[in-house]
């Protein structure tokens, strides 16, 4: 098994906007760290363009993406200053392959993470404050045919996203009960609480900066972490528009074209 030869073919899918067969069919032996290994391979490709990297977004947090593929816990991926979409700012359908859309809290760091051993306090304690988002989700695997390894691998099925504007302290919000309503061209389409995120957002980010600590790796200053989707992921195509609203945090808004 080629990691080199698997992440540059997920590596040019991306930026030719093409789909491959699904990874884990092919290497039934691929493991979750060789499938970490080939997704920080493609960010060093990203870094080394001059790519910044400004967070981290964490994955399968809820049970009913847990159930899809059968798995009981989360990933996590890496989120560049090129993934960074300015409110308003519109998503190119054309960029991407296969997107869906999920609203979420993201945390803002004032003090850096850095685990084994990381608790809620300590995320509380190191969160500046939090704000609605939306990521935009896509895979580079053929027809969203995704095992764990696949959505790894592929940076954890990551492409874009959106932050609002209303920063709100962490502990002026109720982490456990924030409900969150979805609308597709003003349309209600789905919505949660908070409480879908591993019972309180800020657990994932604990198991996040935790996870991370086997690598060396912590949660930095200034970072900004997505803590999960409250809903099932939405498809999305030119002329949609979502906006995700939070009881108490304002709403964010994406539109595809």
């Amino acid at each position: 098994m080629d990691l080199i030869k698997i992440a540059d073919s997920l590596y040019e899918a991306e930026k030719s906007v093409l789909q491959i067969d699904t990874i884990s069919s092919r290497y039934p032996e691929m493991t979750a760290d060789d499938a970490y290994a080939i997704q920080l391979m493609n960010v060093e490709k990203e870094l080394a363009k001059g790519r910044k990297l400004v967070g981290m977004k964490i994955g399968l947090t809820s049970r009913a993406m847990q159930n899809l593929i059968g798995v009981n816990i989360p990933d996590y991926g890496h989120l560049t200053d090129a993934m960074l979409l300015l409110e308003g700012q519109p998503c190119k359908v054309e960029e991407l392959n296969q997107p869906k859309v999920e609203g979420e809290l993201a945390f803002c760091l004032k003090k850096s993470l850095k685990g084994p051993g990381l608790t809620i306090a300590d995320v509380y304690d190191a969160t500046d404050y939090v704000v609605p988002a939306i990521e935009i989700v896509d895979s580079r695997i053929k027809d969203w045919q995704i095992k764990l390894v696949d959505t790894i691998a592929d940076n954890g099925s990551s492409a874009r996203f959106v932050v609002g504007s209303c920063m709100m302290p962490i502990h002026n919000v109720d982490m456990r009960l924030t409900g969150m309503n979805m609308e597709k061209n003003g349309e209600l389409v789905n919505s949660g609480t908070t409480a879908e995120v591993w019972g309180n957002p800020a657990a994932a980010v604990a198991w996040l900066g935790n996870a991370l600590s086997v690598y060396g790796i912590e949660l930095k200053a200034g970072s900004i972490v997505l803590a999960g989707a409250l809903t099932q992921a939405l498809p999305a195509q030119a002329g949609d528009c979502f906006t995700a609203s939070f009881c108490g945090l304002g709403s964010v808004t994406v539109k595809f074209v």
